[in-house]
């Protein structure tokens, strides 16, 4: 016989309490990625898609790919047409784009800013 009657008798004892103890670090890793990687994401996914379905036309749009534009036509639900120049309009997955900057709104230089201040004084 290969085992003595003593390590048999330890072996089919098994107790509940080290189990427990055993299986408490997964779950307390499992917990801290939740909180630290995954609901993190899961909100960043759903800004995204809520960013994305309100593009409506003359919104100033800025794609994954760096190009900014001005939003001419909403095609689909999965596309939309922005000119990025005079005359040059360029049809793009909604899922690409990257920010939204609402009508009327582009981004002021230092200069324009300090000359909009002057002009108001």
């Amino acid at each position: 016989m290969l085992f003595t009657p003593a390590y048999a008798q330890a072996a089919a004892g098994g107790d509940t309490n080290s189990m427990l103890m055993s299986l408490l670090p997964f779950a307390l890793i499992f917990v801290i990625m939740y909180f630290l990687i995954l609901r993190p994401q899961q909100k960043k996914v759903k800004d995204h898609s809520e960013l994305v379905k309100n593009i409506r036309r003359g919104d100033t749009v800025v794609t994954s790919g760096g190009l900014v534009g001005k939003v001419t036509k909403v095609v689909d639900d999965d596309q939309i047409e922005f000119e990025i120049s005079d005359g040059v309009r360029v049809r793009q997955m909604r899922q690409m784009i990257q920010g939204v900057r609402a009508k009327g709104e582009p981004a002021k230089d230092k200069s324009e800013a300090a000359k909009d201040e002057t002009s108001a004084s």
